[in-house]
Parts: C-alpha cells; structure tokens; sequence
C-alpha cells in the first residue's frame, strides 16, 4: 500500500497524536521564515488570502500562516490538539475547527490557500486532492510541506544503534516515516496523479535541532512511528537514546529538511 494512503494503523496513529496534545504543542518545531517568504513571493499567501489549514496538530504553523494571510480556518481531528493551537495562536482571522479534512464541508472556491504541515500523508489521495481543488477559487494553490530528519550524527550512531537492535530489531537503517516528504517520495506523484494540479514547485529548506535529553525523549514521544512498539519496549528505547545524549555530551545536533511542494489548481 502507498505511503500516502491512510491504513487502518495509521488511522489509529493518526489518532495518537491527541493523547500527547501537551507534550506535541511544546515540542514540536515551527516552519523555516524562508517557506513562509516563498509563499509569499510566489503570491500565495498575502494579506487578502484566505487559508484552509488541514492538520493543525498544535498551532506550529498556523500562527505564522495567520501573521501574513487575511483569513485561517485551522482543522484538526483531535479537540485537546485544537484546545492548544488555540492558546498559541489567537486574532479575529483565525477559527480552529475540530475536524477531519475528509469529513469537512468547505464553501467550493471559498479559499486562496489550502496548506497542509506534516499532515498531508494522514490523508487518503483519492480524498484529499479532489477536496483540495473543491475548496480553491481559480488559480488557488495548494502547499503541502513537513520536516525530515535526516542521518544520526556520527558520534551517535554505535549508542542509537544498539539501543533500537535491543528494543526495536531491525528498525535502525529504515527510512523514518517522515520521508514521504523527500523528493524522492509520493507526494510529488501524488500531484500528478490527481490531474488536478499543474507543475510541482520544490523547495528545501535545511536546518539544525539542537536537542537535549529531555526533548528529544518528548519528541519521540510525538513520534507515530514508533506506536508499534509495545509501549514498555517503546519507552524503554526512548529512555536509551535519551541517554545516549545524556552522555554523549548533553545534545544532540540533528540535522533535518523540510519541504515545501506548491501547485495551482487547474
């Protein structure tokens, strides 16, 4: 099955997300000024755009998409993730709506933008990508963007990799889940297969997350890609490569990507 189409675990993954709402608002990184710029070069998102955030998770990129777009309606499935992006994020042209995308009902034209961070993949395609164009005036865009982690820095590798072959074998050297992100992955031939869409834009953004023990163990936490685990070998493994860092020198200094891929719509 495709990445980016929702299976049942992934449904209850999904859902994972609203029991750490707490921890996921705290921890979880914003979006590169830079993606935001480039919206708005590209007259995406300016002070008359109307935007449609699909997944809002805790507000990490609706309150910059509210700082520059004249109108947010935030959607998120889960009501104590829409309970924080509320505390973070507050003005008259931002209304959170707890929902998911494929049960939402918008006015067909009625936005400029629709936006999705780190949520795109939770969405079937057959789904998301009709909506998507149904809730787009003429020459509205749709901008789906999500971070990626990238390789373990060296003097972590041994600690991290002895930690998952104790308690998750045969996971170190798998691509992490957020990959679906890369250029390599489905979602620019997602766009394409929707004939919905006209030519993909990319662009790349490359940052550094200085972490501590302590957040990177609430990251993961966060993290849906390891909620196969049974939740003592999970934790476990959370505390190990928490104190891999611990030991290591106190941070860690994780390399990650995010994407941005833009399209009008047809």
């Amino acid at each position: 099955m495709s990445a980016i189409d929702a299976a049942p675990r992934q449904i209850a993954q999904k859902s994972s997300f609203d029991d750490v709402a707490q921890i996921y608002a705290a921890v979880r990184p914003g979006y590169p000024a830079a993606l935001y710029d480039d919206l708005s070069g590209l007259d995406a998102l300016n002070p008359r755009t109307r935007v449609l955030e699909v997944g809002c998770g805790g507000g990490q990129a609706t309150s910059d998409l509210a700082a520059r777009a004249g109108r947010v309606v935030a959607l998120d499935p889960g009501a104590r993730l829409i309970e924080e992006a509320r505390r973070r994020v507050s003005g008259p042209n931002v209304e959170f709506v707890v929902s998911r995308f494929e049960d939402y009902a918008p006015d067909p034209g009625g936005f400029d933008l629709v936006a999705s961070a780190q949520a795109w993949h939770w969405v079937p395609r057959q789904l998301a990508f009709p909506k998507a164009a149904e809730a787009l005036s003429p020459g509205g865009w749709l901008a789906v963007f999500g971070h990626v982690p990238l390789a373990v820095p060296a003097p972590f590798e041994a600690p991290f990799k002895a930690a998952f072959d104790r308690y998750a074998p045969g996971v170190w050297g798998a691509p992490p889940s957020q990959a679906a992100y890369l250029p390599s992955g489905p979602i620019v031939g997602t766009f394409a297969w929707s004939a919905l869409f006209g030519p993909v834009m990319h662009r790349s953004y490359p940052w550094t997350w200085s972490l501590n023990p302590e957040t990177l163990g609430a990251y993961l936490r966060t993290d849906s890609s390891y909620h196969f685990l049974p939740d003592a070998e999970r934790f476990a493994l959370f505390d190990a490569l928490s104190d891999a860092v611990a030991t290591g020198g106190g941070v860690l200094p994780a390399a990650w990507e995010t994407h941005l891929y833009l399209a009008c719509r047809l």
